[in-house]
This record gives C-alpha cells, structure tokens and sequence, in this order.
C-alpha cells in the first residue's frame, strides 16, 4: 500500500490510544500461540461486571488473503475475510456473524499516494452505506465521513476532520454528530521512539454545551515498563503501569478514581497478555 494521508478513522486515533487504550476495569486473560501450518491461535477469558466471557479466534495468511475467525462462549461466531491488492492499491474486507445474519458487511479500501477512500456496505435487505474520503499527504490530511440509510433516505452521520503530523508531535480537529460536536487533540512526544508522550484532548458538544478537557500521558520507565495516566476536568483520573513479563508478554494493571467522589471504590482492571 502506498505511503498516503491514511484512512479517515486515523484522524485523532494517535491521541484517543493514548488516552484510552489499555485502560480496563475488567479482569482479562489471553494467550496467544500458533501452529506448525502457520495458524495464529487466541483464547481470551474476560470477567466483566460479575459476568465471565471468553473467547477462540483463529488466523490464517494465505498470499494476500488473511482468514479471520473468532467464537464466543455465546456461540456466536465472526468471520472476517480480507483481500489485498484484488486490485492494485486496494483492500476488500468481508465481514459476518452467525446467528445475526444481518450483521454482514463488505468494505473496500483505496489507497493512494494523495488521497484514501473506503465504501462500506451492509449484507441484509435494508443496506446501509458508509463512505469515507481523504486527501492530502503523511504530513497533513483532510478527510470526511458519511453514512446513508437506503431504507429512509437519510444520512445517520456525517463528520469532518482535519490532522497534522510532525516527526515530535501530532494534532487533529474533528467535527461530528452532524456538526453537533467538535474535538481538538494534540500529542507531544517526549522521545524519539514516542514511547513516552504528552497528550491534550478538549471536546465540546453543542446542543448540551457541555465541555469535556482530558490531559495525560505515557512514559516508559525502561525498555518493558509503561506507565500511563489521565484527568479530565470531570475529576475522572485514570492510571495505568504495563510491564513486558516476557518477549511480547504482556501484564497491564489499570485503574480509575472519581476524584469528586472518594467514598466510591477505585475501579481496578488486570490483563495478562501471554505469547509463548
């Protein structure tokens, strides 16, 4: 795929991971191996509010066709197919879930040195359409969203956006919910592996003139320690410390504390990540 401004869903992604990946309330365990035919094998295990969960997914590289399958203890399973270069500078994925049939959902992907588009299509009787465009370089990017419901004729969403990046920094403005909300990011990093960064997030939403200012971080301690933390102006605050056991094995304890409410417990989430 060429070097181009990326896909529109990368705008703010940069500040939103820092800001949210990884920080959990849940008790998760996953272990992840592979076999001698070159099958990537997962199983998750997750407790959540009382309730356990868990999962199997297996995948398969075959040339440029990646096989995606995952089944949850719900008996539900998710199949994604995705095709590489079926025309040049394009990826076609094939997604559905079984019970829900109507859960199906094909997309294509372009990709080009200036501009990125995608159509994502919905596999039922009532189809919806969800288009996104960008243009610009690596540098600078404009994008746009849209999604059409045929059944209706109305468009469920439509959201701009708008991001620069710098080899120490990176900022974003996306403008959503229809025009009805706006959020403006920016990333500092503080290293040249931008393992350790400072992030600002501030989002505003107009019908309830409601402001919402996050600030936070990453840094690493060392080559297998990560610390994180955040705040919003909510009194949310959030931290986090992940910690490479072994190579590409990863233990992540998180947690989050209203700071308006100190009788309430902290929520505290773990994670184990083991790859033998």
């Amino acid at each position: 795929m060429s070097k181009g401004p990326g896909l529109f869903s990368d705008i703010g992604k940069k500040a939103k991971d820092l800001l949210t990946k990884d920080y959990s309330s849940d008790q998760k365990f996953t272990i992840s191996t592979s076999t001698g035919a070159g099958v990537a094998l997962t199983s998750t295990a997750l407790t959540k509010g009382g309730l356990s969960t868990g999962d199997v997914a297996a995948l398969y590289k075959y040339k440029n066709t990646v096989f995606d399958i995952k089944v949850d203890t719900d008996s539900n399973i998710l199949a994604t197919l995705t095709f590489s270069e079926i025309l040049p500078s394009t990826k076609t994925i094939a997604s559905f879930k079984v019970p829900d049939y109507n859960s199906g959902k094909l997309e294509v992907q372009y990709f080009h040195d200036h501009a990125t588009f995608t159509t994502a299509i919905g596999l039922n009787q009532t189809p919806g359409v969800d288009v996104t465009a960008t243009i610009g370089t690596p540098a600078i990017a404009f994008g746009a969203e849209a999604g059409y419901d045929t059944t209706s004729g109305n468009f469920t969403k439509y959201t701009g956006g708008i991001s620069v990046t710098k080899p120490d920094s990176y900022a974003s403005i996306i403008l959503g919910d229809k025009g009805d909300s706006i959020k403006a990011s920016y990333v500092h990093y503080l290293d040249q592996l931008k393992k350790s960064a400072a992030v600002g997030e501030i989002s505003r939403k107009f019908s309830t003139n409601e402001n919402t200012f996050t600030v936070g971080g990453a840094y690493a301690i060392d080559n297998y320690t990560l610390v994180k933390a955040k705040l919003n102006n909510h009194g949310r605050l959030g931290a986090l410390l992940q910690h490479e056991i072994i190579p590409k094995s990863l233990l992540t304890i998180s947690g989050e504390l209203d700071t308006k409410a100190l009788e309430k417990s902290p929520r505290v989430g773990l994670a184990l990540a083991l790859k033998p």
